[in-house]
C-alpha cells in the first residue's frame, strides 16, 4: 500500500482546516484527534498557515498535512514546515514532478480525463476529486473513475456529513474531504473543542470502504 493510500484509508473524514489564529492550532487539532480524525489537511489560505502546521505536529497521534499547495515553492516552505503530506487543488506538471521527487505522500486535485492521465505519466495513482460538488458531484466521478481502475480518490468540495455516505459507498473512494468538521473561528476568540470533538466523531463513524 502506497504511504497516501495509508493515510486515505486512517478515517473515512479529512478535515479540511482553515486557521485564522496560531492558538487556535493546538486545541482544534486535539479535539479533532480525540474525535478519532487524525488526519489534519492545513490549508495554505492564510498567513500563519505554516505556523499551524508547526503547532499541529507537537499534537500526539496527528497527521499534518498542507493543503492548497500550488507551486513547487509552497511544496517546499510546507515540507520545511513538518507537513507529512501534501494536497493540492489542481496539477501541473512543474508541481507534480517536484512532489514526487521529494517523496512525501501526494495528493492532487483532478477534475477530469487530462489531469487524470497527466498525473498517471508522474506515476501518481490516488487523487482529490475536487471541487467535487460542482464539478459533477458523484455521477461524474464514476464515469471518470471508470477508464481509470488503478485509481483512488479523495472527492472534496462541497461535501456534507449528509453526503458523504453515499460518496463513501463508492468503491473507488477512500475517504471525503470535509471542511464542515471544523468551521472558521474568528481571532481573538476560543475553539470551541468539544463541538469540534463531537463533529469529528460523527464524521469518524461514517462507514468506510
Amino acid at each position: 500500500m502506497k504511504p497516501i493510500e495509508t493515510i486515505m484509508r486512517t478515517a473515512p473524514v479529512i478535515p479540511v482546516l482553515v486557521i485564522e489564529d496560531v492558538a487556535h492550532a493546538v486545541p482544534v487539532a486535539r479535539a479533532l484527534v480525540a474525535g478519532g480524525l487524525r488526519v489534519l489537511e492545513v490549508t495554505l489560505r492564510t498567513p500563519v498557515a505554516l505556523d499551524v502546521i508547526r503547532a499541529m505536529r507537537s499534537v500526539e497521534g496527528a497527521i499534518v498535512g498542507a493543503g492548497t499547495v500550488t507551486d513547487p515553492a509552497t511544496l517546499k516552505a510546507s515540507i520545511d514546515a513538518g507537513a507529512e503530506f501534501i494536497v493540492s487543488p489542481g496539477l501541473t506538471e512543474r508541481l507534480g514532478a517536484a512532489a514526487v521527487s521529494s517523496g512525501i505522500p501526494y495528493l492532487p486535485g483532478v477534475t477530469n480525463a487530462g489531469d487524470i492521465m497527466r498525473g498517471l505519466d508522474l506515476g501518481l495513482t490516488h487523487f482529490k476529486f475536487f471541487p467535487a460538488a460542482t464539478s459533477g458531484g458523484l455521477p461524474a466521478l464514476k464515469a471518470l473513475a471508470a477508464p481509470f481502475h488503478q485509481c483512488q480518490f479523495c472527492p472534496t468540495g462541497g461535501i456534507t456529513l449528509e453526503s458523504a455516505p453515499e460518496w463513501l459507498g463508492f468503491a473507488p473512494v477512500l475517504c471525503v474531504g470535509g471542511s464542515w468538521v471544523v468551521g472558521k473561528v474568528a481571532p481573538g476568540s476560543a475553539p470551541d473543542s468539544a463541538a469540534i470533538e463531537a463533529a469529528a466523531r460523527a464524521a469518524a463513524a461514517l462507514p468506510q470502504g
